[in-house]
């Protein structure tokens, strides 16, 4: 990616804070990411650190309209995925995608809820789900923009996502065509 392009995301995702009364700490931690791909558009995300102790942390993250992030797992994560801000699209399975139709159950709104694998499940503004190791999903904003919040405990993300996709990397290479507007987790 550019740093141009990088430049320009994050004034968007700013706005997008800005016009939905997020106010962000002093000092963020930017990740802005095309997963290695090359096609932001299609597959990329913005994320920010809010906190990061050593039992749990906590992101804020920007998406634009289809913009996937792609289908991974954890091993050892376990995290809340909470629309603050317009609708999202999530597609889960038990085991790598599109392995089984397998039934499993799944927190929704705190309720479990039983699920077939590779279901999609709309969550509006407000609404969350809760993800256990293992289980691989992906998800994309279904409205123009979308704010996505993230509780969960600590990991490491270099050591702890698993891509289906063996062509991604978790950070995007940058190519310096400016000057950075926010210093990114990925500079060094």
């Amino acid at each position: 990616m550019k740093r141009s392009e990088i430049n320009k995301i994050v004034k968007s995702a700013s706005s997008c804070f800005k016009a939905h009364d997020w106010v962000l700490p002093p000092n963020p931690k930017w990740d802005v990411t095309d997963f290695g791909l090359n096609d932001f558009k299609g597959c990329g995300l913005v994320l920010i650190n809010l906190a990061e102790e050593q039992e749990y942390c906590e992101k804020l993250m920007y998406a634009q309209k289809n913009q996937k992030t792609p289908a991974h797992c954890h091993a050892s994560k376990k995290e809340d995925i909470i629309v603050r801000f317009g609708e999202m699209k999530i597609r889960l399975w038990k085991g790598k995608s599109g392995a089984s139709k397998e039934r499993f159950e799944i927190k929704i709104n705190g309720d479990w809820r039983e699920i077939r694998s590779g279901d999609e499940i709309t969550l509006q503004a407000g609404e969350r789900i809760t993800i256990t190791p293992g289980i691989y999903h992906e998800f994309y904003p279904a409205t123009q923009e979308a704010i996505i919040g993230e509780v969960s405990t600590a990991n490491n993300d270099l050591t702890d996502n698993f891509f289906v996709d063996s062509n991604i990397g978790r950070y995007a290479e940058i190519v310096e065509d400016e000057p950075p507007l926010v210093k990114l987790l990925s500079d060094n």
